[in-house]
């Protein structure tokens, strides 16, 4: 079955109306600190905040004769307001209404990002507790290695989402500046009190040294943010598919009531929300390549970078989004197969427990290097159909005399193994 994601919120925050909304919101706040500072008539933004009313529609006609968009929007504005509304706008650029409006609209998608990161987190927990003790074979290189846990693999990624998490609160810090500076940033019509006074009103901070522009490179680290926390997804959706491989399968997506594979074969149950999630990776890493490509601009400002934060500021929030809802019913969901778990843990005949061999050999005073050819012949000769990899130690003239039945026999015992793994998982839960 596949999740709904029914989240309009990120829609409607980079909706061209909510767009000019806070334009309006931005002007307004401008005009209310030059009032205070006596630099227009006082009552100028509360006579002209109730007669405005947004028509997104009808400030993309006039844009169509203007081939200006904070102009179309001025003129909106003017058509309804009348005279007062001459004094907004006063001693800015449109870079100032452009990147604090800007600024707003990234931190509210920014904290329904979060929302949603906090979520998944909850989703990972929950499997980690449940899957603690469950072992299972970890593989490194995709080979079998040593033992761990099913819970522990869930409570790395919630430990990793952690640090996403906090880097995605680094980053909203880094983009909540706007400027009302003007031109060039040196603030030669508006004063930098009022600047001061109208961002603190929006809850924004202030770049120390804007140009035209807030400085790209704070843009630059969110997206980065947000391109880790999607390799993030990623990782976890490719763990999936390599469980749900036939050969594996030792988990599996939910497979709802009527749900079809494929429209050749009717036995197909296919990663397909594991696979989609890889695929949605590659388009947001692709924008922090891009964001990072807008941070160098011509002197104080070009044009170049506002083309593709048009589509990437947008496209990647709403993606990312969509990749934690996507993801924590992908987690919430997963089919877990312990009988599988278990076989594929004993399909080498305890070779998972070679380096436990190796080191009690080293320990009862057996050179290192003689006692990894012992062990790694004995390993070589089970894995070749050679016979039983305890058994073969256990006969070896450079083993036995060193380890006794005893011994060997708590080497190969699981639980020596993950004696840890409790520890490991309570602290990773924690962060």
């Amino acid at each position: 079955m596949i999740p709904r994601y029914s989240r309009p919120a990120l829609a409607r925050i980079w909706s061209d109306a909510h767009k000019y909304e806070t334009w309006l919101q931005v002007e307004l706040a401008a005009c209310e600190a030059m009032e205070a500072a006596g630099s227009v008539p006082a009552g100028t933004a509360a006579a002209v905040r109730p007669l405005v009313r947004i028509d997104a529609d009808e400030i993309d006609r006039i844009e169509q004769g203007t081939r200006h968009d904070v102009i179309a929007f001025l003129t909106h504005v003017e058509n309804q307001a009348g005279p007062p509304a001459r004094f907004l706008h006063r001693g800015m650029t449109s870079s100032d209404v452009l990147d604090t409006a800007f600024a707003l609209q990234i931190c509210e998608a920014l904290d329904e990002i979060e929302g949603g990161l906090r979520s998944f987190r909850r989703a990972l927990s929950g499997r980690a507790r449940e899957l603690r003790a469950v072992p299972m074979v970890g593989r490194t290189h995709g080979i079998h290695a040593e033992p761990v846990t099913m819970g522990l693999v869930f409570a790395a990624l919630h430990a990793e989402m952690g640090r996403n998490e906090r880097r995605l609160r680094s980053a909203r810090e880094a983009v909540a500046v706007g400027k009302l500076s003007g031109a060039v940033g040196t603030n030669a019509h508006l004063d930098p009190a009022i600047e001061a006074r109208a961002l603190a009103a929006l809850g924004l901070g202030r770049d120390p040294a804007p140009t035209q522009v807030v400085p790209r490179d704070r843009h630059a680290e969110l997206f980065c943010a947000l391109a880790v926390t999607a390799a993030t997804i990623e990782k976890l959706a490719l763990t999936v598919r390599h469980w749900q491989r036939t050969e594996v399968l030792e988990a599996e997506e939910a497979f709802g009531r009527g749900q079809k594979g494929s429209s050749a074969m009717p036995h197909k149950k296919n990663p397909i929300l594991s696979e989609n999630l890889c695929g949605l990776s590659r388009l947001v890493r692709a924008s922090a390549g891009a964001a990072l490509e807008n941070v160098a601009l011509w002197h104080e400002r070009d044009i170049s970078h506002s083309s593709v934060e048009r589509i990437i500021a947008p496209d990647t929030t709403t993606l990312v989004d969509f990749m934690l809802s996507r993801a924590t019913g992908l987690v919430e969901g997963l089919v877990v197969h312990k009988d599988r778990l278990a076989a594929n843990l004993e399909r080498t005949g305890g070779l998972v427990f070679s380096e436990g061999v190796l080191l009690a050999l080293v320990d009862a005073g057996c050179p290192r290097q003689q006692a990894y050819e012992a062990v790694q012949a004995c390993a070589l000769a089970s894995f070749g159909g050679g016979g039983d990899f305890r058994a073969l130690c256990a006969a070896h003239p450079k083993i036995s005399p060193h380890l006794t039945a005893e011994h060997l026999a708590r080497l190969f015992d699981v639980r020596h193994a993950l004696r840890h793994v409790d520890a490991i998982i309570d602290r990773a839960l924690e962060v």
